[in-house]
């Protein structure tokens, strides 16, 4: 059932008292090494002193002084950060009275858009499912930040499947310079691998996959009807079985090798989370790895 105004207010204040203890100087400074300084605008041209790099000298200005001129950029001072939440009808699971995916994907949304505006930087979003179900264009801001977290959590009634195609297509053609955008989906959907190649040769690409430990590892109930959130099919299915239960986290731990080999294929960092696990925990490592990498190739 949709939320009613004063709950989704409940259900946005407290996500924001939750995640705004969490961002604190140490995660905007992991943020900030892990993303800022990718994009670089043109500064100046200045006199070439030694020890600059000569890859960095104009040679048609050079020509035309007749002394050595170099270009010298600037990092940019603002990024656009997008995230692009699946509000589809599996998002609405969660197990074991623990938080759903969507609860979970507003959490991630409000971390990342929190410390992003710490670093002044411009954030916006798509929510989607089967088709594209909202549209909002970047801002700065504190406010921004809220509305992502109302607009995550008011489509939380949303259904239907998920077309990551279609999203990226969209996203494709609203953004006209280079942006990071923060993917947050369970994956459930087939025939996006093209678009996911071409989107990521143009833009930082960050894939967040939310899963429920329900959705891997059954439990032992005995004879239950299971329906798919989706497309509302449903089967019977006996949980009392040893063997079915093994098959169904073969098949889920299968699944999820192939979609992090297509992440690798594609040069497309990730973040994994759970309903179980503070999103917090992922968040950090991540920042921090992908700054230790950005200081070894730089």
């Amino acid at each position: 059932m949709p939320l009613d105004a004063a709950e989704l207010m409940k259900k946005v204040r407290g996500i924001r008292i939750l995640t705004s203890r969490l961002v604190d100087d140490r995660l905007a400074g992991d943020y900030h090494s892990a993303f800022k300084g990718q994009g670089l605008e043109f500064d100046e041209i200045r006199a070439y002193v030694p020890g600059d790099d000569v890859r960095s000298i104009d040679w048609n200005v050079t020509a035309r002084t007749g002394f050595p001129q170099v270009k010298r950029f600037a990092e940019e001072r603002q990024l656009t950060v997008i995230f692009a939440v699946d509000v589809s009808g599996s998002q609405s699971f969660g197990s074991g009275g623990r938080r759903t995916k969507a609860e979970l994907s507003a959490e991630i949304a409000c971390l990342l858009a929190l410390t992003s505006i710490r670093n002044q930087d411009n954030v916006g979003l798509l929510l989607f499912s089967d088709r594209v179900v909202k549209w909002v264009p970047p801002r700065r801001g504190r406010t921004a930040v809220l509305r992502i977290v109302r607009e995550v959590l008011a489509a939380d009634d949303a259904r239907g499947g998920t077309d990551l195609a279609a999203a990226l297509e969209r996203l494709e053609n609203s953004l006209h310079r280079k942006s990071v955008v923060f993917l947050v989906s369970d994956f459930q959907a087939e025939g996006w691998e093209k678009r996911l190649a071409a989107f990521a040769s143009r833009h930082d690409l960050v894939c967040c996959p939310v899963r429920d430990p329900a959705e891997a590892d059954l439990p032992a109930a005995g004879l239950v009807e299971l329906e798919d959130p989706e497309t509302g099919e449903s089967v019977w299915a006996d949980l009392g079985s040893s063997a079915l239960r093994a098959a169904w986290r073969d098949r889920a731990a299968s699944d999820r090798a192939a979609l992090l080999a297509l992440f690798r294929r594609h040069g497309v960092d990730a973040m994994e989370f759970s309903t179980a696990a503070d999103p917090i925990d992922p968040i950090r490592a991540f920042f921090r790895k992908r700054a230790a990498r950005r200081r070894r190739s730089g």
